[in-house]
């Protein structure tokens, strides 16, 4: 009988953990990465997806998604974030035409749109007579809106744990006020993301889409702004190929410069500081 080895369970991790960095930078990678699990796997081989089938999803995916955006950190556990979940096609209809036309909204069954949430706090303190003048500035609106993105960054983990497709949709900044109207959303409370879910069409194709190297966004001890343009400059080489393959012209620094270059390349969002203060948050 001829007796036949098979890989240990470590090897294949580390051969999982290898093609996904090349996955994920766009090349073979030599980095010392600790001990690929599970979660790893998730984390790495994210990729962005617009293509949904129409498909139902099962009535406890909202609360499982809850659960993990609930297990999120929250500074001081005040908790200043809530989440829409939207189904109802015609209102996600509405919401895609105030997102710009994105299809995926439409066709995909959920869109859960996570908010920085004011009002809860600020009825606690006024039904306790106290009014909470902390709340009205920037510190707590960045609070509130560093817990939502934490709660749905959980939300998306979790889904793509359980084999569905995601897609972040920021244009639900590009009307805050309509947004607002549309989710019925009261004084101290907007729209920080959207975060579309379902079932993946295996026909759209979509990649894991290449990352700066490290050696451009790990600083250590002290930011190097000067060391990053050589490495900038190889993400170039990786970057424009995937663009192109996805049919968009240019590469990373165009686009870059394409955004910021005025503000009318921020789609609305250069009002944003105004409508924040008509929705009740004016951090002063």
């Amino acid at each position: 009988m001829t007796l036949t080895s098979t890989p240990s369970t470590a090897s294949v991790g580390r051969e999982r953990s290898r093609r996904r960095l090349a996955e994920r930078y766009g090349s073979a990678q030599n980095l010392d990465v600790a001990a690929h699990n599970d979660v790893l796997d998730v984390q790495l081989r994210h990729r962005t997806v617009r293509s949904y089938l129409p498909d139902a999803l099962e009535p406890s995916i909202v609360p499982t998604l809850v659960a993990a955006a609930q297990s999120a950190p929250s500074s001081s556990n005040l908790q200043l974030w809530s989440v829409v979940a939207v189904e109802d096609a015609g209102r996600r209809d509405r919401i895609a035409a105030l997102a710009g036309g994105q299809e995926h909204i439409r066709t995909a069954p959920l869109l859960l749109v996570w908010v920085a949430d004011l009002a809860r706090a600020r009825a606690i303190g006024s039904a306790a007579d106290v009014h909470l003048e902390g709340s009205e500035f920037l510190e707590s609106t960045l609070v509130a809106v560093i817990d939502a993105a934490l709660a749905a960054q959980n939300a998306l983990v979790a889904a793509e744990s359980l084999g569905l497709g995601t897609v972040y949709i920021g244009a639900v900044r590009n009307h805050p006020q309509q947004i607002a109207a549309e989710l019925g959303l009261p004084p101290g409370v907007v729209a920080v993301v959207g975060l579309v879910v379902g079932h993946a069409d295996p026909a759209g194709g979509e990649r894991v889409k290449p990352r700066l190297p490290q050696e451009a966004v790990l600083h250590r001890e002290r930011y190097d702004l000067d060391s990053q343009d050589a490495h900038v400059a190889t993400y170039e080489q990786l970057i424009e190929p995937f663009y192109r393959s996805e049919g968009l012209p240019g590469g990373w620094r165009e686009r870059v410069i394409d955004r910021l270059r005025v503000p009318g390349s921020l789609k609305g969002r250069a009002h944003l500081r105004s409508a924040l203060e008509a929705l009740g948050l004016p951090s002063k």
